[in-house]
């Protein structure tokens, strides 16, 4: 049995509220490089029982692809308390697999969100000051 929750448009908003870290493999049946990973990513999600180890179907499921601007597969995306803290794609060896989630559970997830509304709050001062700049 697979350790890992196959995620389409009607399951995923739904996996990403009710659980708090979410990992997420954006792949495609014809990728090369997405089945080398295969078999890392399962290892992965074995070894980590307590968390969410989500596939995407790039091709079955294009809209969530789309949404999340995947340009290359495969793409890892870890997802926690709802926040995407990581992306980047290409397939990553068991042990750079294995250093991302540990880097993403030692993440302060207060810090992350202070540092996104400061700098929502900073871009939205820079576009105030930049509008008040072309009216003068």
């Amino acid at each position: 049995m697979s350790s890992t929750v196959e995620l389409t448009k009607e399951n995923f908003d739904q996996t990403v509220t009710d659980n708090e870290f979410v990992l997420i493999d954006f792949w495609a049946a014809w990728c090369g490089p997405c089945r080398q990973f295969a078999p890392v990513y399962e290892k992965a999600a074995e070894d980590n029982p307590d968390l969410v180890f989500g596939k995407v179907d790039t091709e079955a499921q294009p809209e969530l692809a789309a949404a999340f601007g995947i340009q290359s597969i495969p793409t890892l995306m870890i997802v926690r308390d709802q926040v995407a803290i990581f992306a980047q794609p290409g397939a990553l060896p068991e042990a750079a697999l294995t250093d991302v989630i540990g880097q993403a559970r030692k993440l302060d997830m207060d810090e992350v969100r202070k540092q996104i509304a400061e700098q929502q709050a900073a871009s939205g001062s820079t576009e105030a000051s930049e509008a008040s700049g072309t009216a003068e």
